[in-house]
């Protein structure tokens, strides 16, 4: 499995970084592009890849150098969101299902805060 990130179309805005289950990516400082700092724990689920709205990430089963689309002139890069319709291409009611990721997410950072407050004043509901 590969990640890449292209360069030439990422902002730097880290929803990539964000949407990882896995920590694949690590961001980049000061606005660069993310960082793929553990490739080995990617499990090919492509959420790095549906959540950038860049099409700055590719996601190859094969890895690097292996004949990936992305090293062949005029692959289709990031074409991924727009093939699932979750670029909103499509009139599709679960075309936005995958962007449950963030509300989860807040979820647990609400949780998290109300125990840290519950661990330094047990009284605190």
């Amino acid at each position: 499995m590969s990640v890449e990130i292209l360069s030439q179309h990422c902002t730097g805005c880290n929803e990539c970084v964000v949407a990882c289950p896995d920590h694949v990516l690590d961001p980049g400082v000061a606005g660069a592009a993310p960082v793929v700092a553990r490739p080995e724990q990617c499990q090919t689920c492509f959420m790095c890849e549906l959540y950038c709205a860049h099409d700055a990430l590719y996601v190859a089963v094969d890895g690097p150098g292996e004949g990936a689309p992305l090293r062949h002139p005029g692959a289709l890069i990031g074409r991924l969101r727009h093939d699932y319709g979750w670029d909103g291409g499509m009139d599709d009611p679960l075309r936005d299902f995958w962007q449950l990721g963030p509300l989860l997410r807040a979820g647990v950072e609400i949780s998290s805060a109300r125990h840290a407050r519950q661990a330094d004043s047990p009284d605190t509901p």
